[in-house]
This record gives C-alpha cells, structure tokens and sequence, in this order.
C-alpha cells in the first residue's frame, strides 16, 4: 500500500457511505466518492477528497466515469436503497432500481477497476442481514443476497494478487434509509441489543476489513446486526 491510499467509496452523501468516507479520511485514506446528492461535508473543492455526481441507478453513467477514476487500493460498494412490499403489491420498478444501485453498479464498478487495483487491494460490498430473506422485502433481499455471491466468485478470482472481496452486512442501521416512506410495509423493529447499528460502527468494520490486518478474510460476509440473526 502506498503511504497514501486511494478508496473510491459509493453511497457518500448520507448513512454508512458518509461515514465510511470520513472514517477513511480520518485514517489519512483519499477518497473519492460518488454519489447522486454532494455529501456537506469532506468534499470540499480543492481539499484532499474528489467528489463525482452521479446516479448509480444508471449503469451507463457509472460505466463511462470509470475511466476517469484514480486507480485505486481499495473499493467499498455502500450506495443503497429500500423499496418493500408484500406479494400481490410488488412493483417491478423498485426491483429494477435495487438491482441497479445495489448489484450493477458494484459490477461496473469492479469490473472496470480490479485490473487497475493495488495487489492486495480491498473490495468490500455493503449487503444486508436481510439477506437470508425477511417478509416484505424479497425484492431488496434478492438483490442483497445477490452480493454474497458476487464477492465469493471475485475473491476466487483475485486471490492471486491477494486482493480480498468481502460483504459486510448490516441489521437495522441509523440511518435516513431507516426512516424512508419506501419502507413503510415493513417497519424497523430494534434488535435484541436493544439498539439500531451505529453507521460509524459499520465503517469501523470496514476500516479493519482495509487494513493490513484484514488480509486473510476473503470471501466471506459479516454480519453486524446487534442480535437480530439470533
């Protein structure tokens, strides 16, 4: 790794992309991060961080700023959103935006990418503790569960270089997503911990996950949910 990093970081503008962002910064990490809406804080013009506006729901913008991209360490996918509903309400236009952000664009983004990674760079996708399945939100789920086998089939491919893949998935985090009126059919319930995922908490999990100490994990998916997996 290079005395100073590089992370191209999705998901900036809010939630646990804003605070992976700034966990980074505070590590002496460059980020660049991408999102629809500029983030209020770290990327400020002319400071250390580059910020790109784009809307990861569209594949083809996110195809063509690849290139434009600094090579990068380490890449963390944390762009999301969350549509629900119960069979007989499903709308196939939710499910085609959650696939869009949460899986295509982690496809674009890696795949453009990985050749122009670090060895033993860093992939890190944020999935979902849903993942296993959750009443109400088979949409979301399917596109969440999608990403454990993105990353298991990419960590096979970029052991070689000692580029490790992971997931990290979170229960009910605190976050504006926790809050969305796109959710209503399912409201949050708090783990047995009894509180939500601190987002910070996350991008902790994160952090160690690039760190010089994460380099045996690869493949796998953590999940952080305060209990709710019990």
């Amino acid at each position: 790794m290079s005395s100073t990093p590089h992370a191209v970081v999705t998901g900036v503008s809010s939630g646990i992309g804003a605070s992976i962002a700034r966990t980074l910064s505070g590590r002496g990490w460059h980020v660049t991060g991408l999102s629809r809406t500029r983030p209020e804080h770290g990327f400020e013009d002319g400071g250390p961080h580059r910020w790109i506006g784009v809307d990861l729901a569209d594949t083809q913008a996110v195809s063509d700023l690849v290139d434009d991209l600094p090579d990068p360490h380490s890449i963390v996918h944390a762009a999301g959103v969350q549509r629900s509903g119960r069979l007989g309400t499903l709308d196939p236009a939710h499910s085609e935006q959650m696939w869009r952000i949460h899986v295509a664009a982690a496809e674009v983004l890696v795949d453009g990418l990985a050749s122009r990674m670090d060895d033993g760079g860093r992939v890190v996708l944020i999935g979902s503790r849903t993942m296993t399945g959750v009443a109400g939100k088979s949409q979301y789920v399917a596109t969440k569960s999608a990403l454990v086998g993105m990353a298991r089939s990419w960590a096979m491919e970029l052991v070689t270089r000692g580029i490790t893949v992971n997931v990290v998935a979170p229960g009910p985090t605190d976050t504006p997503m926790l809050h969305d009126p796109g959710r209503v059919a399912t409201p949050p319930i708090t783990p047995p911990l009894g509180h939500f995922i601190d987002p910070d908490e996350v991008a902790e999990t994160v952090a160690f996950l690039l760190s010089p100490h994460g380099r045996s994990i690869t493949g796998q998916t953590i999940v952080q949910c305060g209990g709710t997996s019990l």
